[in-house]
């Protein structure tokens, strides 16, 4: 897995890569708006910025590149400006490219703040299929894997590509990325990774949800002859439909996105990657889920293309999770509340504290200690239940709202960022006693204490637990 800034991380293995597909230029204009246009009831936007990259293809190619891979995009170009700029923003990609015989296509989105005003297509048209070249299916003889990026402009429809393409997926991963404009994955693709409102024009259902995307990727795997079929459905995750496995539901990680853009492209990039590496379609699906979420929790395309600079600084996924809602519920005049502890092997006596305290205001965020912390309070034999599945047991339940993971022996930094508004304990002892009391003071915070109920103990009930064992 590549960090999310885009860059990888010291230990990933690296491949070459081929991207086979339609790339185009990405224009984003960023800008103000604070008044409106005295010729029509529109919004004049004042510009400030003007970014460009390579769209399509050329993005997932820029993804693999900048996750330390070797990369070879292989694709068809027009003969004007705008296609030598494309070559300009790919230095580290190797481009392998025929004639379009059409003017390069460009889509230029206009934002204004963080929202989109209009989208702009210039020669965004359906071209004749383009001629394929030797020298673009050859080089898909060395190379670990595949990404087709399909944007219905030809390059996919190509006979002599699908015939190359069909070959190498014999031997070596293929992902397809479709387009429902856009030619079938050839038959022994490994996984097509089509979105929910794609899948729904390939088949025409009109229904959501996991039961269609289930029916979907069936109908899909039988179709077009594939090995697996993933439909991906948002931030739910992806459905993957295989005919020697079945189904199985990948959920995808909690985080706070905004502009999507791209993140189709990221997990087909994943998917390709994992499965170099050797991982099975379901494991590899899963790569490309956490890829995707990754990115968008990361800023997306923005934060794809700050990665020139220096490198952002990655907060935890719960973090962010937990600023966010702490935000909406402050911006809604609303009282957060937080608890915390090790919550170490769930049960009764954690579940009713925790009700309790999500009674007293609008969002509960728990303060979790970490492995480290809790080993450092209980001895090296805790936690029982490592972090990670402890965070996401306590998300399943309905009164959390957010889990914010801490190291020290106390949660008083992490209290810091968030600052509650009520810090919320389940005890036998007073309030003003409680060591956070000092802490919520600093910002006018209250301590409450929550029934304390006899008998429950995690200490207890691990100790059971070994005497079983």
């Amino acid at each position: 897995m590549s960090a999310p800034s885009g860059r990888p991380t010291t230990t990933d293995p690296s491949f070459r890569i081929a991207v086979v597909g339609d790339t185009l230029l990405d224009v984003d204009v960023s800008g103000t708006s604070e008044r409106l246009s005295p010729d029509a009831p529109v919004p004049v936007v004042d510009v400030r910025t003007d970014d460009r990259r390579a769209g399509g293809a050329g993005l997932v190619a820029t993804m693999l590149a900048r996750d330390g891979h070797d990369v070879v995009l292989v694709t068809v170009l027009g003969d004007d400006a705008r296609a030598t700029e494309i070559r300009d923003l790919l230095p580290d990609v190797t481009i392998v490219a025929g004639p379009s015989g059409a003017p390069t296509p460009v889509k230029t989105r206009v934002r204004v703040a963080d929202h989109a005003l209009v989208r702009i297509d210039e020669n965004c048209g359906t071209p004749p299929v383009p001629a394929v070249g030797d020298d673009m299916t050859a080089v898909l003889d060395g190379v670990d894997a595949i990404v087709v990026a399909d944007y219905g402009r030809g390059v996919a429809a190509a006979p002599a590509m699908r015939s190359a393409l069909a070959r190498a997926a014999e031997r070596i991963p293929l992902v397809w990325d479709p387009h429902p404009k856009g030619a079938a994955p050839v038959p022994g693709t490994t996984v097509a990774t089509p979105n929910a409102a794609e899948a729904r024009r390939f088949v025409g259902d009109v229904v959501d949800g996991v039961p269609f995307a289930t029916a979907a990727a069936e109908r899909l795997v039988e179709t077009w002859g594939v090995g697996a079929v993933a439909v991906t459905l948002g931030d739910r995750g992806a459905l993957v439909a295989s005919a020697t496995d079945g189904n199985r539901f990948v959920r995808a990680p909690s985080v706070t996105a905004g502009d999507p853009c791209g993140a189709g492209d990221r997990l087909a990039a994943g998917v390709a990657v994992a499965l170099a590496a050797g991982s099975d379609v379901a494991g590899a699906v899963a790569d490309g889920v956490a890829a995707a979420s990754e990115y968008l929790a990361a800023g997306g395309v923005t934060g794809l293309f700050a990665a020139d600079g220096p490198a952002p600084v990655a907060v935890p996924g719960i973090d962010r999770d937990a600023m966010r809602v702490v935000h909406e519920v402050r911006s809604a005049g609303g009282t957060v509340v937080a608890t915390g502890g090790c919550f170490d092997l769930l049960h009764a006596g954690h579940a009713r504290t925790l009700s309790a305290a999500r009674a007293l205001g609008d969002c509960l965020v728990v303060c979790l200690n970490s492995d480290d912390s809790v080993r450092a309070l209980k001895g090296p034999d805790r936690p029982v239940i490592g972090q990670e599945d402890r965070v996401e047991l306590l998300l399943a339940l309905d009164c959390v709202d957010a889990v914010v993971v801490f190291d020290e022996q106390t949660p008083d930094e992490a209290l810091r960022r968030f600052r509650p508004d009520v810090w919320a304990k389940g005890g036998d002892y007073r309030a003003n006693e409680l060591p956070e009391a000092r802490t919520l003071a600093e910002w006018g915070g209250r301590v409450v204490t929550v029934p304390f109920h006899p008998g429950r103990s995690t200490t207890r009930l691990a100790a059971a637990l070994a005497a079983v064992g």
